[in-house]
């Protein structure tokens, strides 16, 4: 069973907008740095709304056919008439088998569509969303015979989420689905909410919690582009699971904070990694727990 969602004023804001927007017929579309809670939230939000839930995950592999279906196989059909008794009649066909994608499928039944990551795939493949965000309808006419198109069901919504553009193996949002979506940026996550999050997904009581934040948050104001709140729910994990505090007397807190936050920040010389981090952590553990050697 997943992990409850973790409100609080900030998220509650982002979700009301959200439900806002989407009512009114929009597609949401949450942009922010990793770790920043952008899955979860849409997840959330998508259990609110009440219907089935279609996810997806991006890829830079996918076709078009990926999101809306294809033909799968072929069907033979034979039939075999005996009306007249000493005649014997056989008609034979061949048939293409189609099968729903997902996006198909929840555009089919009104389902809450969940695109995360959405922006690893290319935008050509995303064009297929274009008619359904603007039209309300799905084409269908470069891989299906027969039906050439379907109409979406009312209840359809779509929420995406995405990474900034300039992260790895992400594509650039084109223009005509910008202009089709919502966009919410999910910036650096407030104090209360990074807690929050970090004390609930490890199970590290909240001022243990507020501290290993204290010091994640402290080395990002010292320009350490990461680590994100993935790391400090590392290192709250492993120190709830060891029964370890995060004190400045305690030698495992600050090897876990090496490997964790070295590990996000990672190239090739190490050595010279580990030197600067470790001065940036030293510093962070005399600022955030100067009593604890005494």
């Amino acid at each position: 069973m997943p992990d409850a969602f973790i409100e609080t004023a900030y998220f509650r804001d982002l979700t009301n907008r959200a439900l806002l927007y989407l009512q009114a017929g929009y597609a949401v579309h949450f942009c922010g740095p990793a770790g920043t809670g952008k899955t979860a939230l849409a997840m959330h939000i998508a259990e609110l709304l009440g219907r089935p839930i279609v996810t997806l995950q991006g890829n830079d592999e996918y076709k078009p056919s990926d999101l809306v279906g294809g033909n799968s196989g072929m069907r033979r059909k034979k039939l075999l008439d005996n009306y007249v008794h000493s005649v014997w009649k056989a008609e034979e066909s061949m048939d293409s088998v189609w099968y729903d994608g997902r996006i198909t499928h929840a555009c089919r039944n009104g389902h809450t569509f969940v695109y995360d990551d959405f922006t690893r795939s290319r935008p050509e493949t995303n064009n297929v969303l274009l008619s359904v965000l603007q039209e309300k309808t799905l084409d269908l006419t470069a891989l299906q015979k027969g039906e050439t198109s379907l109409t979406v069901h009312p209840d359809f919504t779509v929420l995406f989420t995405s990474n900034p553009s300039e992260y790895a193996g992400v594509h650039v949002l084109q223009d005509a689905l910008k202009d089709r979506v919502i966009t919410i940026e999910i910036k650096n996550l407030d104090h209360e909410s990074e807690v929050a999050i970090v004390a609930g997904r490890s199970g590290l009581p909240w001022r243990e919690a507020a501290r290993v934040v204290d010091i994640i948050r402290g080395l990002r104001e010292n320009g350490v582009k990461k680590p994100s709140i993935r790391a400090a729910i590392m290192v709250a994990t492993i120190l709830a699971t060891n029964g370890s505090k995060p004190v400045r007397s305690n030698p495992l807190f600050y090897q876990i904070l090496i490997d964790v936050i070295g590990s996000e920040i990672f190239n090739e010389n190490e050595g010279e990694r580990n030197s600067v981090l470790a001065e940036l952590i030293e510093k962070e553990l005399d600022r955030y727990t100067p009593d604890d050697r005494k």
